[in-house]
């Protein structure tokens, strides 16, 4: 099958499309013909190997995994001795975990996956899992997301943020974006109540003060984010910038959530599940939310998706088409 494999950390340009073997899956898999894949910041952060320390999880010295890639839509080849859910040909989406996405072929673990919605395209399918999931647990789980409270969604037009914008509204929450002047129109149109350009107004500094923040450019200092709360808000802080803001906002927020009415969170790793999964199919299949897609590569321009989305203008998802017409 073709891969995309890297074996040396580096900038997108390591990457190469090559001939692999095709994956055998073990007794609690399914092997997934991959129809779509999208490119996600984890993504460039697990091919530069970058912050260093994340390497104990990626490997040392070299990739651990050699084929990169996260989130995947496409269908059932062939399942393990012990899948009970699934049968070849059920189309899906899901996550293959920390690597395997762009290929033509990967098992993944049963409960990684659920069936796709038929009014979903499988570049639609690609896109949910980390993005989707990410603004699901940061609203619901850390955020504590209740009916009618303030929500501003810092970076609302990107991957997480268009999810984070339209779940927020299913909430029931009276939502604000915060943008670029190009986008205002875009996360107008996901249905924000209010938007906010950044470059001709900071957010930190206007009077209205935020019930929830959920914060996807993760840039602002731990104080700044606390001037912006109500008096019980709750920041939930997705992603980092650079080491300094994410060391502030590892140690520094649990200590001022600690001694304050106002709680400062990072989101950290998003957890895979089932029944969060099956909670956002529900949601594609009667329309509640939906991807916004930016761009669509195929599996030889992977680097190129990569160097995009390490820039951090995409508008919502970017996604890598794998042999499949269905093109959105």
């Amino acid at each position: 099958m073709k891969a995309i494999v890297y074996t040396k950390y580096g900038p997108p340009e390591v990457l190469q499309l090559k001939e692999v073997e095709k994956p055998i899956p073990k007794e609690n898999e399914v092997l997934v013909k991959v129809f779509a894949a999208s490119a996600n910041p984890a993504d460039w952060h697990m091919i530069r190997g970058e912050p260093k320390f994340a390497r104990l999880t990626f490997g040392l010295t070299k990739p651990k995994k050699i084929i990169p890639g996260i989130d995947i839509a496409g269908k059932v080849e062939a399942i393990g001795a012990n899948v009970k859910e699934f049968r070849p040909g059920d189309e899906v989406f899901g996550d293959c975990g920390w690597g395997g996405a762009f290929a033509e072929y990967v098992c993944v673990k049963e409960k990684s996956v659920v069936r796709k919605p038929s009014n979903i395209s499988f570049e639609e399918g690609a896109s949910i899992s980390v993005a989707a999931m990410s603004a699901l647990q940061g609203l619901r789980d850390k955020g504590r997301i209740k009916p009618g409270q303030k929500v501003l969604i810092n970076g609302a037009s990107g991957g997480v943020g268009t999810f984070a914008v339209q779940l927020a509204k299913h909430f029931g929450a009276e939502v604000t974006g915060v943008c670029s002047t190009g986008k205002l129109n875009l996360v107008r149109s996901i249905d924000a109540d209010k938007v906010i350009d950044y470059t001709k107004e900071d957010f930190i500094n206007t009077t209205q003060k935020y019930d929830l923040i959920i914060d996807n450019v993760a840039n602002r200092s731990v104080a700044d984010l606390k001037r912006a709360l109500s008096p019980n808000g709750r920041c939930v802080i997705i992603g980092f910038s650079s080491l300094s803001r994410l060391f502030q906002h590892m140690f520094l927020a649990p200590l001022v959530s600690m001694f304050g009415s106002k709680k400062i969170f990072s989101l950290g790793s998003v957890q895979p599940n089932k029944k969060d999964l099956n909670f956002l199919k529900e949601l594609l299949e009667t329309g509640k939310i939906k991807p916004v897609i930016d761009r669509i590569y195929p599996l030889s321009d992977v680097a190129e998706a990569i160097r995009y989305v390490e820039e951090g203008h995409a508008r919502g998802k970017v996604v890598i088409n794998i042999g499949n017409n269905s093109i959105v």
